[in-house]
């Protein structure tokens, strides 16, 4: 008998529900936000680029605080992106305090623990 795993389902699982929340809380406060993973050939960026005429672009990576993992290609990309001068803020919910967190440093290194695995 095969054992399979389970397919995740990255459409409706909890990263995707708090994805979506920060998506809305952001176009609520003006921001345009454009989700960068379609397909699975789209490895390596983070699941958000946000732009606002105010405040810039940003490109932000969710995660589910209660479990998250970055992908093989993100512990490539992510510490190559950031060498060639470009910032990831991550969020964890669609609340004031971390929408408050894209106006502070960009915070990838805390959940990445420096880039070493």
């Amino acid at each position: 008998m095969k054992i399979t795993k389970p397919i995740r389902n990255y459409k409706r699982g909890p990263e995707a529900k708090i994805q979506e929340a920060i998506i809305k809380m952001l176009r609520e406060r003006g921001w345009f936000v454009k989700v960068l993973h379609g397909n699975m050939y789209q490895t390596g960026m983070p699941d958000l680029y946000a732009i606002n005429k105010k405040y810039g672009r940003r490109f932000i990576e969710v995660k589910n605080p209660e479990a998250f993992s970055f992908t093989p290609a993100q512990w490539i990309d992510f510490p190559q992106m950031i060498a060639h001068g470009e910032r990831i803020w991550v969020l964890v919910a669609a609340t004031e305090e971390e929408y408050q967190k894209l106006f502070d440093k960009p915070n990838l290194w805390v959940y990445m623990g420096g880039f070493h695995k």
